[in-house]
């Protein structure tokens, strides 16, 4: 189970002013799942419009409805082997979204398995958050004991030119629980818990 308290710590730090986020990647596909564009800068590097704009798309996802539209699964110890997908995104994480090979492996991944009738976008964000050491009455305490290092991918329909819209699914890799990093658990979002893209689950994560 997912622990709302530790989102709400990830998600009040989503601001332009506190935001830690390092980069954004992402790619534009058709319905067929051909990439029809991509991108990947520096999170700094983003006028302060655009960085609210895409702290609103990612802050979606940690934000959303706690084990009903957020929920978190585990990688089974086959399913984070040699070239599984747990370790493409490992991989993606740890190079902070600088490898374009592996970002580009990863989207044909997501075209491949992704169902939809209409244009999309895939945004992928990756973020360092120094967690805080913090007393029991929460009160914090000054240094920290871990920097969470983590990615959250959003997909999106196109509302527009290249614009995306609310996102429909996506996830948090590694989940955060307890305050710490929790490696072999990922946290899935489905914006409609009632018709959820399984694909992702099942084929893009295969984390059941």
């Amino acid at each position: 189970m997912i622990n709302r308290e530790d989102m709400l710590e990830l998600t009040r730090r989503m601001t332009p002013g506190r935001t830690s986020f390092t980069r954004i990647a992402g790619c534009y596909m058709d319905a067929q799942g051909e990439i029809d564009g991509t991108f990947n800068t520096n999170f700094l590097n983003l006028s302060h419009g655009e960085k609210e704009k895409n702290l609103s798309l990612a802050k979606t996802i940690p934000f959303s409805k706690t084990n009903v539209q957020l929920k978190e699964y585990r990688f089974s110890s086959k399913a984070m082997g040699a070239g599984s997908k747990w370790q493409l995104l490992s991989a993606i994480k740890d190079c902070g979204l600088k490898n374009d090979a592996l970002m580009e492996t990863f989207y044909e991944l997501v075209g491949e398995h992704y169902r939809t009738g209409s244009d999309y976008a895939v945004f992928v964000f990756h973020d360092s958050y120094d967690v805080p050491v913090k007393a029991a009455d929460k009160e914090r305490l000054g240094e920290s004991e871990e920097v969470f290092s983590y990615i959250i991918c959003a997909i999106c329909p196109l509302a527009g030119d290249y614009e995306p819209g609310k996102p429909v699914c996506g996830f948090l890799f590694p989940s955060f629980s307890h305050r710490s990093a929790s490696p072999d658990h990922v946290a899935v979002f489905q914006e409609d818990p009632s018709h959820p893209h399984g694909e992702l689950e099942r084929q893009i994560l295969e984390c059941v």
